[in-house]
Order: C-alpha cells, then sequence, then structure tokens
C-alpha cells in the first residue's frame, strides 16, 4: 500500500482543484455565442474618458434661462429630494451658477456647442451628442468603475476586456486591448487617482487585461532586454521557461499557467512591434498640424489620441484614453478652459484623421466622463468664480464612427440641466450600444462565474440607443 504522504496530499489537491478551473472555463468558452451575433458595424473603438467628470453646462448642455437665475437658490420642486455628495448636503442655500462661457449653434445639425470646445464645435455634424445620460453612482470611484465595468465594486471585466474576450485579437504582434493615461496641463486642476482596476479583466483569464503604454522610458515595462543579453539569448531563455511552464500546465491544468506562456511570446513579439509603434518620428507635419504641437511631446493627450489611430491601424481592437483633472469643485472658470484645450483640437483631429485614412466607418469614438455636474454652486459663488458638485442625475457625452448618425443630438434635460425629460439613457444602455456595434448581442453575451451568466450589462434591463444610429 502506497504511503499517502503530506506533499502527495497537497499535489494532488492541486491537480484536482486545476482540474475542475480548467473544466469551468472550457465549460464557459464553450457556452459563449459564436460572435458577432449579426454583421458589426465596427471593428474597434476608442474611448476617451475625461476623468473627473466634465459639466454639461459649459460642454453641450446649453442653459441661457439660467442667466437670470444668477444666485437664487435651486428650488426644491426641481431637487425633489434627491441624494447629495456630502460636500454640499451640508449647504445652507443651493445658489444657481448659470454658465460664464458662451455657445452657439453648430454645423447643420444646429447642436449647441460651448465656445471652450471650437474644434469640437466644428464637428457638430459627426458625432452623436447624447444629453440625457445618467448613473446612479454619485462618487467618482464607483461611477468610473460602473460605466466602465458596469458594476459599482471592482473585480468586474471592463468594456475592453469583454471586447477582448468575445472577438479575440487582429494583430499577433500586439496587445488586443491598449491603456494610456494622458497628462493634463493645469497644475491646478483637481486630480482623481486612478489604477490598473478600470482596465481589469476580472474574472476573464488575464490575458484580456488592458496592456497600459507608458509615455516615459519603456512603453512597457521589462519589454527590452538587459544590456548585454542579445535577442538569441532572450529567445533561448523563452523557449526553456517555455518547456518549464508547459511541464507545470501538464501536472496542474491551471489555465492561467497557458496565459503565462502566452504573455511571455507577446512580450517578445512586442519587443519588435511596439518601438516601431511609438516612433512617431516618420508622421508627416501636416498630421502635427491637425493633431497640434502637443502631438510631439509625449503623454499628452494630442498625443495618446495620435497613439490611439496608429495602434487602430495595427489592427487593437480597443483602446481607452484617460484624460484627468475634470473634477471641477471651485475655480471652475479659470481650470475648465485648460481642460477642454488639452482635448478639443485632439479629440476633433482624431475623427478627421480617422475620416482621412478611411477608417471611421469601421472605427468608433466616445468621448465623455463618469457622471455630471450640478447647476448649483458649491461654497462661494460670484459672477467671476463658482465650482460645482457631483451630479448623476444628468450627464452629456458624444460618439462618433461606424453606424452612429452625426449631426444628431439625442435626449433633453430640464432648464436647470437637473433632470431628464426626454429619452434617458443609462450608462447600461451606452454599453448595450457599444457591444451591439460589435455585432454583440448584450443579453446573450455571458460568462459563466460563481454560477451566474455574467455580462457586461448585468442584470437590470439595457437597450441599445437607437435614437443615435444610422
Amino acid at each position: 500500500m502506497n504511503e499517502i504522504t503530506r506533499r502527495r496530499l497537497l499535489a494532488g489537491g492541486a491537480r484536482g482543484f486545476g482540474a475542475l478551473a480548467l473544466q469551468q472555463l472550457l465549460s464557459a468558452d464553450a457556452a459563449k455565442p459564436q460572435l458577432p451575433n449579426f454583421p458589426p458595424k465596427v471593428k474597434r473603438a476608442i474611448y476617451l474618458h475625461m476623468v473627473g467628470a466634465p459639466p454639461q453646462q459649459e460642454t453641450f448642455d446649453y442653459k441661457p434661462t439660467m442667466k437670470s437665475w444668477f444666485d437664487k437658490d435651486l428650488p426644491d420642486s426641481i431637487r425633489q429630494g434627491q441624494r447629495l455628495t456630502t460636500m454640499t448636503s451640508n449647504q445652507s442655500r443651493f445658489p444657481i451658477a448659470p454658465s460664464v462661457f458662451n455657445f452657439k449653434q453648430c454645423g447643420q445639425s444646429g447642436a449647441y456647442v460651448s465656445e471652450l470646445l471650437p474644434y469640437m464645435g466644428k464637428m457638430a455634424d459627426d458625432i452623436a451628442i447624447i444629453r440625457s445620460m445618467h448613473t446612479e453612482a454619485i462618487n467618482h470611484e464607483p461611477a468610473m468603475t460602473f460605466i466602465q465595468t458596469g458594476f459599482m465594486i471592482a473585480g468586474k471585466p471592463c468594456i475592453g476586456s469583454w471586447i477582448a474576450y468575445g472577438l479575440g485579437s487582429m494583430n499577433r504582434d500586439l496587445p488586443t486591448f491598449v491603456v494610456l493615461n494622458a497628462t493634463h496641463s493645469n497644475p491646478k486642476a483637481n486630480v482623481q487617482a486612478i489604477s490598473a482596476r478600470l482596465w481589469s479583466s476580472g474574472f476573464l483569464s488575464g490575458q484580456y487585461s488592458g496592456v497600459a503604454l507608458r509615455a516615459a522610458g519603456d512603453p512597457v515595462l521589462y519589454i527590452n532586454n538587459p544590456d548585454g543579453v542579445p535577442p538569441e539569448v532572450r529567445r533561448k531563455m523563452l523557449d526553456g521557461l517555455g518547456q518549464l511552464n508547459q511541464m507545470e500546465f501538464d501536472r496542474l491544468h491551471d489555465p492561467e499557467t497557458r496565459v503565462r506562456i502566452e504573455q511571455y511570446e507577446m512580450a517578445f513579439r512586442m519587443q519588435s512591434s511596439v518601438p516601431e509603434l511609438t516612433d512617431l518620428s516618420k508622421e508627416s507635419e501636416a498630421t502635427y498640424k491637425l493633431y497640434g504641437d502637443d502631438a510631439k511631446k509625449p503623454g499628452t493627450f494630442a498625443n495618446s489620441v495620435l497613439m490611439a489611430r496608429r495602434l487602430m491601424e495595427r489592427g487593437v481592437r480597443f483602446v481607452q484614453i484617460y484624460h484627468r483633472g475634470w473634477d471641477v469643485h471651485g475655480n471652475l472658470p479659470e481650470v475648465l478652459p485648460s481642460q477642454c484645450k488639452d482635448v478639443d483640437q485632439p479629440s476633433y483631429a482624431l475623427v478627421q484623421d480617422l475620416k482621412q485614412r478611411g477608417m471611421l466607418d469601421d472605427t468608433l469614438v466616445i468621448w465623455g466622463g463618469e457622471f455630471g455636474r450640478t447647476i448649483y454652486s458649491q461654497g462661494k459663488l460670484t459672477d467671476k468664480d463658482y465650482g460645482r458638485d457631483h451630479h448623476p442625475r444628468c450627464f452629456s457625452l458624444w460618439l462618433a464612427g461606424g453606424g452612429i448618425k452625426g449631426g444628431t443630438v439625442h435626449g433633453e434635460t430640464d432648464e436647470f440641466s437637473y433632470n431628464i425629460v426626454r429619452d434617458p439613457v443609462h450608462v447600461r444602455d451606452l454599453q448595450a450600444t457599444l457591444l451591439h456595434q460589435f455585432g454583440i448581442n448584450h443579453e446573450t453575451f455571458t460568462y459563466k462565474y460563481q454560477g451566474l451568466d455574467q455580462r457586461l450589462t448585468g442584470v437590470e434591463k439595457a437597450s441599445v440607443v437607437n435614437g443615435i444610429l444610422k
């Protein structure tokens, strides 16, 4: 009779759990619907997230009647007892703060766009503006997590990971999902912290997580060989490591071991693909003129969106760009113009550049924050200075590209930009629409986890926003 030692018992148990994990992975893959479910409108997407929440009253939701309400209290009939943040809930007054910035009607659509965004105004007929976005989250952390993952608590896969999992790669030498963190120019801007949880693959395999490209140093950590290590030595080392990992997989059947093997191989291929990708020296002067002078400065928003276009050209499916500094609780008239200047021309340039290259028809561009801002001022209010608190009840966002009906303004808020009065769009509706443009039915695109058929849009009702689609 063979003696059962502690080591053998633990090894046997590990193999058993590994087999269960592999069985769950294989069953989830087998249950995944064949994608796309129907002919897609787009192959790839660029999501421009303005971290901190741009105020809709200063960007796309024009409220001229508020001029006569300066410093008057927000009526209780408008607030309707709705939840406030702790930053303003103890205020004795809620004084109306009309925007100090002007708007004008733009394009054939006549959409109102702020003077702070003149370039976006020039492309009013290319974009669909949604003025009736809303969410339940009232603070940045849960709100960003919600709009990116469909859940307010971290741990679920983000949109880019769902797309990578469902549709796979179009370029074996680059990641399917790439993340860029852009700098902001105003040192007085209130900056929200973000972390890799926003581009995590959650319960999906680690291979579907976003890969963050850095603006300084090596674009990806440890992508280059150490000094004195030639490529052939690196190749030999990876071959040996691959054999060890394969032995580990054969013993424990842990699917993440397979992922590790594939990621090492991807990293080796990226040693050739990434330097070419990040070398912008061959871009024309006409391109730099289109994107603006900041496009030559690594890490800026202009540089990041130009990099996103290059990633799209090379077959990356999903690019997420974060631009921070939009949390305008105070000094709004001083801080907001520089925030808008950072992103206005580059966002316009991205859409026009994609159009000129024949790529806009199958590329989706999304621009927006995680919630809106209050019409009343947080703290002091003067005719030249004010700030706005968080407001989940309504905010504005725009989309452009494949299948989007340019020149559309969807949804409407009341005269205070406080409540939605027509065509509300929940963040889940936005997620359902993004998947729909990729040819994916959000209700059937699921992954079995913890005994549930998990999906990006959750269990509550979500609808495709047909009003902005061709």
